[in-house]
């Protein structure tokens, strides 16, 4: 009786909270593309192998667009092949001819599916999702959540990114729409703290010219980033200012550095989506499609740059495309 009345809350808030939906046919663009039909999500990019950020990213979409049936596939698949770690977190790395090929678990994937199943229980009425998100929550707090002198950060992965000096994390990984939906689960203070601590390191984490943060930051004395990986702002880091405006932060001292970044190309109609600190040097992909929606959330246009066709883009470009859609009509409610 206490299950089916909370369902039924469960179900009434989602008729009367607005989840802004996914445009029909770019959904249906999206899931043709990129959407096996037993729910896995294809990186097309990438060889065809999925990742437990893929898995989310779809959950996320799926939501979106009210697609009750594609989000429990998705989640169904994402349990029977990443959920085998004895901790309650996933495995980040499936090739669909090997299997699994990487037990370690990525803290961006795994806040991602729970963020998901959060929506999804709002969106759907259906409190298993809720009760697998507060589970994976907990997990994420148990697991990848460690106190250092900047406040509680984010570990990347259970294991691998420790060094003498201190540990090595990915700012990109700090979903800042996600938090205050899982406090909301998960009453505990370290979403809140979560917060701070990626609004800090942002804050410090500035290098090269346009005072960027990078890929891969190691936490040390002072703040670098870290060896042995490219001393760059790239493809991870341009989801940054991503979740900063989905979560509404809209703080000039943060986002100002990604503006001025695109705003020193865009007289050219092309947009760089990475920088090298050393040399200050960029990437030459000036279409990379994902850049552009996302330079255009924070007010940034490319001179005379047309839209490619979401049909004729890979999974990551276009999944940014559509999440950069989202971040705009959320982050401004």
């Amino acid at each position: 009786m206490r299950s089916a009345a909370l369902a039924c809350c469960l179900l009434c808030l989602s008729l009367m909270t607005p989840v802004l939906a996914l445009e029909a046919n770019a959904w249906q663009t999206w899931r043709d593309r990129f959407l096996a039909a037993d729910g896995r999500v294809i990186d097309t990019g990438q060889g065809g192998v999925s990742t437990s950020e893929g898995q989310g990213y779809g959950l996320l979409l799926a939501a979106a667009a009210g697609d009750a049936a594609r989000f429990e596939r998705i989640w169904r698949w994402t349990q029977g092949h990443l959920a085998i770690r004895p901790d309650g977190l996933l495995a980040w790395r499936y090739h669909p001819e090997r299997g699994v090929e990487d037990d370690n678990a990525a803290a961006d994937g795994d806040l991602l599916v729970a963020w998901a199943l959060a929506r999804g229980a709002q969106r759907f009425g259906r409190q298993e999702y809720r009760s697998e998100a507060q589970k994976m929550a907990a997990a994420i707090r148990r697991r990848l959540v460690v106190e250092t002198a900047w406040g509680p950060v984010l570990k990347a992965a259970p294991a691998g990114f420790d060094r003498p000096e201190g540990p090595v994390v990915n700012l990109s990984y700090w979903i800042f729409p996600a938090f205050a939906e899982l406090a909301r689960i998960d009453p505990d203070p370290v979403w809140q703290g979560l917060q701070a601590s990626g609004l800090k390191l942002l804050r410090l984490a500035r290098f090269g010219r346009w005072g960027l943060p990078p890929d891969w930051l190691l936490l040390a004395d002072p703040l670098r980033p870290a060896p042995e990986r490219p001393a760059r702002f790239g493809y991870d880091a341009l989801r940054i200012p991503l979740y900063l405006a989905w979560a509404g932060i809209e703080a000039p001292d943060l986002l100002d550095p990604f503006r001025a970044f695109w705003r020193d190309w865009a007289c050219t109609g092309r947009l760089p989506a990475w920088t090298d600190f050393g040399q200050d040097t960029i990437d030459a992909w000036g279409e990379f499609a994902g850049v552009h929606a996302i330079a255009r959330l924070l007010g940034v246009e490319a001179r005379g740059y047309r839209p490619q066709r979401l049909e004729t883009l890979d999974y990551y470009p276009a999944t940014l495309v559509l999440l950069a859609g989202l971040a705009g009509r959320e982050g401004t409610r």
